[in-house]
């Protein structure tokens, strides 16, 4: 018949395998913290840029109008998030987007990734590969932006931007698991449709 073990030698024997669980416990939930968290939602801002100049025609800046919507843009993005703010801001080369990028760059010292505005493949990778779970703002133009919005299985309903519509703000939300879901919002002074009298 074995010798049955010592009382101390059973409770730390018990002692062990409560730590090892206690161990094994812990290293479950910082790994499926880790996972939510890489798993978060991605939220992306499209803007076009603000009110160019009339000249030079070939790549004008902005506006005198287009500078106050575009310190209405940092005014309004520049707290973005409570706790961290924007995480990147992407514009195409032209000086109307990087200009109307530039004041809110300036405001949380983050760089101005230039992008192909007609390549969106590589701008979606290069976004969702770096900034996957944060806030990103996405400068374009009338003509691309409702194409990038609906690219990403958000809304295909996005109206087409008239030549002198400036105001619209796209927020569109790539959850990890579930819907896009794309919100529009308006900022600065309005735009005005011509009048059909």
């Amino acid at each position: 018949m074995a010798n049955p073990l010592p009382d101390a030698e059973r409770r730390r024997r018990r002692r062990k395998r409560r730590v090892a669980l206690i161990a094994i416990y812990v290293a479950i939930a910082i790994c499926l913290a880790w996972f939510f968290e890489s798993q978060a939602t991605t939220t992306i801002i499209f803007v076009r840029h603000a009110e160019k100049a009339a000249a030079p025609a070939d790549d004008p800046g902005l506006s005198a109008a287009g500078q106050v919507r575009a310190a209405e843009l940092t005014r309004q993005l520049r707290d973005a998030d409570v706790i961290q703010g924007i995480d990147a801001i992407y514009a195409t080369p032209f000086r109307r987007t990087v200009e109307t990028a530039q004041p809110l760059a300036d405001t949380l010292d983050l760089p101005i990734t230039r992008y192909d505005a007609d390549d969106d493949a590589a701008l979606f990778q290069d976004i969702l590969s770096k900034h996957k779970g944060k806030i990103i703002l996405v400068i374009g133009h009338s003509n691309t932006l409702p194409r990038l919005i609906a690219e990403l299985g958000a809304s295909k309903r996005v109206p087409p931007i008239a030549e002198s519509e400036y105001d619209n703000l796209y927020l569109v939300s790539i959850p990890w698991f579930g819907k896009t879901k794309t919100i529009r919002l308006r900022f600065g002074a309005p735009y005005l449709p011509p009048s059909t009298d």
